[in-house]
Formats: structure tokens, sequence, C-alpha cells
């Protein structure tokens, strides 16, 4: 059996390199044009998502060099792509702004650095721990909510540089943003209205109608090529900052704003796991081997901390350049590298060449990307299957528009461990019948501390309105597990019964809560007293 077909079946692959377990040199070809063809999108987009944060774009451009040649060394997704994304960009630009490095005047580079770094530090600590299943957990509602809170900010956060205005108000809130807009409508520039609106339209009829075109980049190419052969700039169109030239150098994180830049750190991580465990699930084709959460928490992690010594943003796999990677024929992550070194040529050979880009070019892909993340028909779709979930999108991006995104994200974190609670604690105890003055009730979900409360008090209502019994069996084939706190319930329903002259019966007592409770005497007593049966038929047979 070969090395592939082996992860295939068992779903465990090597750590290092394991998406080139069993590969095939026929497939590089497919993999060097997906590379490219993915990089023709990252690229672009990542510059122009650093402009989110109010970073220089060439922080967005070192994003797509050492997280995507981490993630393509440990993740187990063969055609993710991993930046920055905008919902990350957007987190990150909070962040700073609340933490005053935004108003501080100085180069942002160490704390950006940090940011990152904390980012990968709390992935790392949930790896240690296991916890991609529980970070999973979070209700898609949330990430809906959240995504659109981000959309609108972003969006309207554009405007002004779309008008002509430099200021990128983005990290300061909707509302903010709002009002910049109102300001810099006065002060529009034309010649920078037209080529935004053009940009915009261009964008969009691509992505309609040639989706395999590489629309950023045919757009970044159109606008430089403007600004050089074409008055442009001499009307009032701004180019970016200078972009300099070569690959980032080291850099040490900044301890100087470590303690306010946690919370946004906390945010940014859930969001980077979430949406890197979803863009890998959704391109995975059916027989490749499963996308485990722990690795991809491993590979995420290890792609931020080591991102942050070389200027990146923090980074997560991105949905639009995985999609043109995957459709472009990648067979593994080496499609990855091939658009890390497309990235770092750029790096090495075009900076003066981006120099020439348009601020208003960068901000139409900005516009266009984040446009899509207002998904009307998804909060449609909620509302038709669950209200809860509905309601938790709702008040998710309401709070992400007025409060701002931090908030947002950390109410629709409690708000889903609320629900999760809540269905915890809903008691499912149905009766299976009553033979021989023995009353038969199965307990259809597991107890917890939660819920064994509930639990005691919907089998004494059953038991009573079914008087009069003799016994009641409790079938507790779903229990798998048990606690003191559900012991000393049991023991309470037992005490209960007993003072009305009805003995507790347990049926399909499972071995893992037998480990718990084969130490407690009162259940060592019930054995004894033959009140344990392996079965509801069994214990309603024994009345007999």
């Amino acid at each position: 059996m070969t090395t592939a077909a082996l992860a295939t079946r068992t779903g465990r692959r090597p750590w290092l390199l394991p998406t080139l377990a069993g590969y095939r040199p026929a497939n590089l070809g497919w993999d060097v044009l997906a590379g490219l063809s993915a990089g023709a999108v990252v690229v672009p987009q990542a510059m122009a998502y650093a402009t989110i944060a109010n970073l220089p774009v060439q922080v967005g451009l070192y994003t797509c060099m050492v997280p995507m040649l981490v993630y393509a060394m440990l993740g187990g997704s063969r055609a993710m792509s991993v930046s920055t994304t905008s919902t990350i960009a957007t987190l990150t630009a909070t962040t700073l702004v609340s933490a005053g490095v935004a108003t501080s005047g100085k180069d942002p580079v160490g704390d950006l650095a940090m940011l990152t770094l904390l980012v990968g530090a709390i992935l790392t600590l949930a790896r240690v721990f296991r916890l991609g299943g529980a970070v999973e957990a979070i209700n898609k509602s949330t990430i809906i909510g959240v995504q659109i809170g981000v959309g609108a900010t972003v969006a309207v956060g554009q405007l002004p540089k779309l008008l002509g205005e430099s200021d990128n108000v983005t990290g300061h809130g909707f509302i903010r943003s709002i009002v910049a807009v109102v300001g810099a409508v006065p002060h529009a520039n034309l010649a920078t209205v037209i080529l935004s609106a053009c940009s915009i339209v261009l964008l969009v009829l691509l992505k309609r109608f040639a989706k395999r075109v590489p629309g950023p980049l045919i757009v970044v190419v159109a606008g430089i090529l403007l600004a050089a052969f074409t008055p442009l700039p001499d009307v009032g169109v701004r180019l970016i900052a200078h972009v300099p030239f070569g690959i980032p150098l080291p850099v040490l994180p900044s301890f100087g704003h470590i303690v306010q830049l946690v919370p946004g750190a906390l945010a940014i991580a859930m969001m980077a796991f979430l949406e890197s465990a979803a863009v890998a699930r959704g391109i995975r084709d059916p027989g490749e081997p499963q996308i485990q959460s722990n690795q991809e928490l491993l590979a995420t992690a290890a792609a931020n901390v080591l991102g942050s010594f070389f200027q990146a943003m923090p980074s997560a796999g991105g949905f639009s350049q995985s999609a043109v990677n995957k459709s472009a024929g990648a067979r593994s992550q080496i499609s990855g590298l091939v658009t890390v070194a497309l990235a770092v040529l750029v790096a090495l050979l075009l900076a003066p060449v981006l120099s020439l880009l348009p601020e208003a070019t960068l901000a139409s892909l900005v516009f266009v990307a984040v446009i899509g993340l207002i998904d009307v028909r998804a909060l449609i779709r909620l509302a038709r299957l669950s209200r809860a979930d509905f309601w938790t999108a709702v008040v998710t991006a309401a709070l992400g528009l007025s409060a701002g995104l931090l908030v947002a994200v950390a109410a629709g974190v409690l708000i889903t461990f609320g629900l999760v609670i809540r269905e915890l604690s809903r008691v499912r105890v149905a009766e299976k019948g009553e033979r021989h003055g023995r009353l038969a009730l199965s307990v259809d979900s597991s107890m917890y501390t939660a819920n064994i409360l509930e639990t005691e008090n919907r089998v004494l209502a059953l038991v009573d309105a079914a008087r009069p019994v003799d016994a009641v069996v409790l079938d507790l084939w779903h229990m798998r597990v048990t606690s003191a706190t559900v012991l000393e319930g049991l023991q309470d329903l037992d005490r209960e019964l007993g003072g009305t002259g009805v003995a507790l019966l347990l049926a399909n007592v499972q071995p893992g809560a037998r480990t718990l409770l084969d130490k407690s005497e009162w259940f060592r007593g019930l054995v004894a007293e033959g009140r344990v049966y392996d079965s509801a038929e069994a214990a309603l047979a024994g009345g007999s």
C-alpha cells in the first residue's frame, strides 16, 4: 500500500510536508500553474488588505512569504493559500487603534510583530491543550455576524479613499467611518472617483463572467500603467507610499503595548483558526485525508509565530486565493511554495513599479472583496432554519457596527457557549413502558452538572403522574461518563423516591460511567440489593 493510500485510509500523515505524502512528479506542472495563478490574486489582494490596517503595502506582500512557507511545511490542506484576509486585517486595524498604536506616531512594525506573535502564541496554547474541536464549536451564525460587521465597516471605511481622500478610518469603527465619508464628499477628486468606479466595475465583471482571470492583478497592472503613462498624479490621484526593495528583514516585537494587544489577539486567533479550518474543509475533495483540527492549529500557530519576526500581519487561510489555487489544479502545497517564490520576486524586482500604484486602486480591491461578506442570503437562510441562530448573527453584526468588532467577537463567543450550555441543560426523559408495577424511563441525553437537577425533577413528575408504581427503572444508556455532581443527583433521586415508597432501579449503566459509580458506597449498595440491571427489559421482567 502506498503512503498516499495509507494516509487516506488512516487519516494520519507525516507532520512535516504532509501534503507531499505519495507525491507524484507528474503533478509538478499543475502545482506550478496553480501557485502562479493564486499568486496573481493573493499578492495584490494582501497588499490591499494591509491598507485596511493602515500599514504599508509591503507588509501585505511580506505576509505572502513566511506564513505561507510555514503552512506549506506543516498544513494539511493541499490547496489552501495562507496570507491575511479581510476579516483578519480589519481586526488587526481595530486592535492597533484600541491599543493606541495607531495614534502613537511611532513605527507600528514592532507592535504589529508583537500582535502577530501573540496570535501565534494563543494558537500554540490551543494546540497544546487540543482545543481545536472546542474552538470549532463556535456557532456559524457568530462568524456570519462578524463578517457582516467586517464587510460593512471596511466597505464604508474605503469610501474616502475611493473619493480621493487619504484618511483610513476603518480601525475606528463603522460610525466614525460614516462621519469620514460625509466629510470627504465635498472634497472628492473627480479623476479618483472615475478611476475607482472603473476599477470596481471591472473587478465585478471579471469576478462574475471570467472567474479564471485574475481580476486583482489586471486592475493593479491597469492602475500602474495609467499612473505611469497618463497625468493621473498631476490631477490629484494619490499614489501609495514608496515601496522599499527586498525581502523583509528580521524584527523584534515591541513590548510597549503588549497588554493592550491581548484582547485583540484573542479575537484574531479565534477567527484565524475558524477561517482556516473552514477554508481547508470547504476545498477538500472527497477521498482526500480528513482535515485535522489540531494539525491546522499547529500549522496556523507556527505560521504566525515565525511570520511575526519577518514583519507579517496575522495570517489565515483565504477563500478567494485558495479557490483559485484549487481550480487551477493544485495537487499539494508545492503550489504554496511557488506563490512564495513569486512574492519574493515581486519584492526584489518590482518595488519601484509598485510605488506607482494609486491608492484608489487598492481601495477598489478591498471594497469588492469585503462587500461579499455582507451575506444577506445567509441571514435569510438562518431566519428560515433557526430563529436562535438568526438572532445570534443579527446581534453580533449589530454589535460590530455599533460597539466595535472586538466586542462583537467576544459577544458572539459568549452567545455561542450560552446556547451550548442551554442545549446541555435540556432534559430529555421519556416513558418506555410499565409492567408489574415498574415504570421504565429512558434518559435520552447525557447528564451533566447543568441538567441533573432538572432531570431529577422530570423523573419525579413522571412518577407522580403514573402512580401507583412500586419501582422506577432509569435507563442510563446515554450516560457514557459521569461526575460527582451527577452521582449526588442520583442519590438524591433515590432518597426522594424511597421516601414515597418507590424503589429506584438502574439499567444500561455504561462502562465509562460505571468507573466512577463503582467507587461509591451508595452504588455498590444498589448492586448488592439487585437494583442494577443490564437492560431496561430485564429490569421490567424482574418485577414478575
